[in-house]
């Protein structure tokens, strides 16, 4: 079944080729999605795990002691790399341990705060007052990217299903319904040109929404899986509609 319809776009080699190249990028294209979403979880705990620091050392406990009893009441990858990290910190000082905490987590809201703890460390400042103002800041911060994000998300998804499936499949549903190739209407090399216009097209808007998420290194790979589904959506539909 699956080689009868291949079969049927061998007179398409472009389309074939973006499938495999498609299929084969895939695996490259899931472990960002991964690791960002591995880092946007940690920078979401960010600003509870400040907010009890504070409250810990408010209390009249160390920062080591404090981060330690975070790490263990808490679930979720910053806690669980804090632990981590905290665990290897008995071959090393504190203050190392801190550094290798911000440089693991990846995520340069973390490396920022652990910066301002080992300032306030140094010039021996209030925690307490420190570590508060940063939960709120960061608090708000994340509000407003998390805000953002899931508007530049919804128009992205939007713009590549507009052009990448909705505009291939009206065209190829007007293209077979006007000239079906079952009444021998000619339109071979037709199709051919539409469907490689449609994959310039969906290149162009998968390129623009990565764009405008700011995340254009992690879509393009994706972009040879969506070329080709537009191609097959448009000579699927003209074959469907039109014989």
């Amino acid at each position: 079944m699956i080689y009868g319809f291949l079969e049927s776009f061998n007179d398409t080699p472009m389309f074939l080729f973006l499938m495999i190249l498609g299929i084969a990028l895939v695996g490259g294209g899931i472990p960002p999605m991964r690791e960002r979403s591995r880092r946007r979880t940690i920078e979401n705990e960010l600003p509870s795990f400040l907010e009890s620091l504070s409250d810990s050392v408010g209390a009249g406990r160390g920062l080591q002691e404090a981060m330690m009893e975070q790490s263990t009441a808490n679930e979720g990858p910053l806690a669980s790399l804090l632990a981590e990290t905290l665990k290897e910190s008995h071959a090393s000082s504190f203050e190392a341990s801190l550094s290798s905490f911000a440089a693991r987590s990846r995520s340069s809201q973390v490396q920022r705060v652990m910066m301002l703890i080992e300032t306030a460390i140094q010039q021996d400042s209030s925690l307490r007052d420190i570590l508060a103002d940063l939960s709120m800041d960061y608090e708000r911060l994340n509000d407003l990217l998390n805000r953002r994000e899931s508007e530049l998300q919804g128009r992205g998804i939007l713009i590549i299903l507009f052009v990448s499936i909705g505009l291939p499949v009206l065209i190829a549903f007007i293209v077979g319904l006007f000239a079906p190739a079952s009444q021998g209407f000619q339109i071979g090399a037709f199709n051919t040109t539409f469907s490689m216009f449609f994959a310039a097209a969906s290149a162009i808007a998968v390129g623009v929404s990565g764009r405008m998420m700011g995340r254009l290194k992690d879509v393009l790979w994706w972009l040879p899986l969506w070329m080709a589904t537009s191609m097959g959506i448009y000579l699927g539909v003209v074959k469907m509609v039109g014989g």
